[in-house]
């Protein structure tokens, strides 16, 4: 389907079709959603060439990786990330262009971003306590948001994120009301910033409820099965072990599952795990009913979201930096219960 037969199909003028599809700011929300639901429907794809030449931009968006970081394209949180942002971009008639760069080289890449002009923007991965790629991509003057945000600065830049500190209290809050005392958290590393927030919920949680922090029920490493394995086995082999486990992800809470099995115990009855799930497409939280208690929120909704934002602000240069928060839910499954004794 061409830009014609979906104008046509819609009962819309073309004019108006395109800017709905490219985030322009006078084109109606509610028309907006209907154009884009339509084009997914009939999978509309521009051609970003041709849209490339009339608009004078390169249609394309960039997505930086650090090598130290390469391992992050084989975690199932970016494929899915990236696929819901790649929708969007099929969409919105852009290219999705993911580079590789040597840790040191980051800066200069981002400045030959800007000579180049081969991305109309960039999406931020990964952002950092303090992290100071902001301040390089506001002085370069490309346009950016990061999927994230960076603790430790005002919030003056376009951002989309959860509130992992409010995730991560709740979710040890209703630990702690099923009477757990002795709860571990299993993290990601804490120069991360989701990380640094999340151990931030858990430790206020605790705090509140007069519960004194054990640093030696804290591990932080990659979020792997793994990670979960190793940390809950060493952990429950201790005299007086956690009855509750805490995870940042939940590829880390099969680890952990797989641990408490292979000990002949019963997750959600000798000893409860609560984990953020991301919606994986390929690894879902159960069936019929949810295998574990969980924050849950969609990295591919994130990914979709990051995307059509950026989009709409290289449309509109002018519009305010968006500050979009996603809502996660907690869901209750069969992986928490009553502390034993």
């Amino acid at each position: 389907m061409n830009l014609k037969e979906l104008s046509e199909h819609l009962n819309l003028s073309q004019t108006t079709v395109s800017r709905a599809l490219n985030g322009y700011p006078e084109v109606r929300e509610a028309t907006r959603r209907r154009v884009l639901e339509a084009a997914r429907q009939f999978n509309y794809s521009p051609n970003a060439r041709a849209k490339g030449l009339a608009t004078g931009r390169a249609m394309s968006i960039g997505h930086v990786i650090p090598l130290s970081n390469k391992h992050e394209i084989l975690n199932p949180l970016f494929g899915d990330f990236i696929t819901g942002a790649s929708e969007a971009y099929a969409t919105g008639g852009y290219e999705l262009v993911l580079t590789l760069v040597p840790d040191d080289e980051e800066a200069a890449h981002y400045h030959n971003i800007r000579a180049r002009g081969n991305v109309d923007g960039i999406i931020l991965h990964g952002p950092r306590v303090n992290d100071p790629r902001i301040d390089l991509l506001d002085r370069i003057g490309v346009p950016f948001l990061v999927h994230g945000r960076v603790f430790g600065r005002a919030e003056d830049y376009a951002f989309v994120d959860i509130d992992n500190e409010s995730a991560f209290l709740r979710a040890t809050r209703h630990l702690i009301a099923l009477g757990h005392r002795r709860i571990a958290l299993l993290n990601a590393v804490e120069t991360m910033d989701f990380a640094y927030r999340r151990r931030r919920g858990y430790e206020a949680a605790l705090r509140e409820a007069g519960i004194g922090i054990d640093r030696a029920l804290i591990e932080v490493g990659g979020m792997t099965e793994s990670l979960g394995m190793r940390a809950a086995s060493e952990m429950l082999d201790r005299p007086n072990p956690p009855t509750a486990f805490l995870c940042s992800s939940i590829v880390i809470a099969f680890g952990v599952e797989r641990a408490i099995l292979r000990r002949g115990l019963a997750m959600g009855e000798d000893i409860s795990v609560v984990t953020h799930d991301d919606v994986l497409s390929y690894l879902p939280n159960g069936t019929s009913e949810p295998l574990f208690t969980a924050t849950r929120s969609s990295i591919r909704e994130a990914g979709r979201t990051c995307a059509q934002e950026l989009m709409a602000m290289i449309a509109d240069p002018g519009k305010p930096r968006p500050g979009i928060m996603l809502d996660a839910d907690l869901i209750l499954g069969r992986s928490t219960g009553r502390a034993p004794g």
